[in-house]
């Protein structure tokens, strides 16, 4: 029997919903609000004694103070495996020159004689940075988030990370060293969905060491509770995204490598139990190759129990198509997180894709380049909703102010349509605060 659960849709008639037709993991948000909108209420009157009490019930520790010290981040860097520390350093390279490359400048459009509008792009003052600490110490985690906000010019970063027992209550040490890498110096040994509540509430302490300002902005990635608290928080904060489990999608045809596939299906699943891995192609005999890889490769894993839930779950699975067309519209609906392009001109068929998180093209860019080291970002878009949002990037950590620049001559010009639509409207103040400016102008 297949690990993987096949889904034929060869001979779907075109009133069939394709995102319907792939199912994703259950990931309930709706459900967890009571609970986390208590966590956060704790955290909004209970301050730091809360958020310490929050930590030694959830996380099973409990921490003295919740800001790590300089000594341990220093510490941390010290004691780093020297080749840790290398692949680290060029991550950090490439996302500093991508995220470079796309920092917007200012925009300057002159419309009339003494009339001009500027388009500038400031950066968020403060942001609060969530690195889950869970399954895995996702060190790359704080490179992709951290890096993008220091390119726009974010001045005061805060990060926060579960405390981890094994640590004695203090954040996973390649964590902090990454920390201490970027020059990041404040980070917090707290995690789930009351560091989102610390964030954006702010903590208030006589103590002013035990203080912590609140943010305007929180990103980063984590679990159902961090997911929901965000959610809760939006408005009184910004936020990136609502992310939920990983997924990665493959659109291959029969020239595709099926042991190439298949680890990178594995690559997703070992992530969480929940993740999702989804193969799309119209080639029955690269689906039967997959299956036999997949029960090569699984057991060899050092996750495998992990590895074997996910492919084994709802979420994931071989969807058969009649051709790369179909296969391609199959995409388009499911808007994976993370889609690669095994085919004959992966180039074309990239080109042609709405809706994804992340593309990687050909045989030689797997998902977990892109999770280190291709210089692009790994926060991305979940559940579908590449459909219509956007990984984080620097552009998520600046935002636009409009700045209107009008000579006496340039209102004059434009004072009579102001006029008019303001009686429009209905708010002749509206004109009257242009007709004063203008009386006897250009006369």
């Amino acid at each position: 029997m297949a690990l993987i659960r096949r889904i034929d849709l060869r001979e779907a008639g075109p009133a069939v919903d394709y995102r319907a037709a792939v199912p994703r993991a259950d990931f309930d948000i709706e459900a967890a609000v009571p609970a986390v909108h208590a966590i956060c209420e704790e955290v909004r009157t209970g301050g730091v004694d809360a958020v310490r009490s929050l930590g030694e019930r959830f996380d099973g520790v409990l921490v003295d103070d919740l800001r790590v010290p300089a000594s341990a981040l220093k510490q941390a860097l010290e004691d780093l495996d020297p080749a840790i520390r290398a692949g680290l350093e060029e991550s950090v390279r490439r996302l500093r020159a991508t995220c470079a490359a796309e920092l917007e400048r200012d925009a300057v459009t002159d419309l009339a004689p003494g009339a001009r509008v500027t388009h500038r792009k400031v950066p968020v003052g403060r942001v609060g940075l969530y690195v889950p600490g869970g399954l895995a110490p996702l060190v790359s985690s704080v490179l992709m988030n951290a890096v993008p906000a220091q390119v726009a010019g974010v001045e005061s970063i805060a990060l926060a990370s579960p405390p981890q027992k094994e640590f004695g209550g203090s954040v996973h040490p390649t964590i902090l060293a990454a920390c201490e890498l970027l020059g990041l110096d404040e980070v917090y040994a707290v995690g789930g969905a009351q560091a989102i509540a610390m964030f954006g509430y702010g903590l208030d302490d006589a103590d002013p060491a035990r203080r912590v300002p609140r943010v305007d902005l929180i990103t980063g990635p984590g679990n159902i509770w961090v997911v929901t608290a965000k959610r809760l928080l939006k408005g009184q904060v910004g936020i990136d995204s609502e992310a939920g489990p990983t997924e990665i999608a493959i659109l291959a045809d029969a020239t595709a490598d099926a042991g190439f596939v298949a680890a990178d299906l594995i690559s997703q699943a070992e992530h969480d139990p929940a993740a999702a891995a989804v193969l799309v192609t119209p080639s029955e005999e690269l689906a039967a190759a997959v299956d036999a890889e997949l029960d090569r490769q699984v057991p060899l894993a050092r996750h495998h129990e992990r590895i074997h839930t996910a492919l084994t779950g709802p979420q994931s699975g071989i969807v058969l198509v009649r051709d790369l067309e179909q296969g391609l519209d199959v995409i388009n609906a499911y808007a994976a997180e993370h889609l690669e392009i095994h085919t004959e001109d992966a180039p074309g068929w990239a080109a042609r894709v709405r809706n994804a998180g992340a593309i990687f093209v050909g045989p030689h860019a797997p998902v977990s380049l892109g999770d280190y080291c291709a210089g692009s970002n790994h926060v991305l878009p979940t559940a579908g909703c590449a459909c219509h949002s956007s990984g984080l990037s620097v552009r998520a950590f600046t935002k636009s102010i409009h700045v209107i620049e009008y000579s006496a001559q340039g209102l004059a010009d434009v004072a009579d349509h102001v006029v008019t639509l303001a009686e429009a409207e209905d708010l002749p103040g509206h004109g009257a605060a242009v007709s004063i400016r203008t009386r006897g102008a250009g006369s």
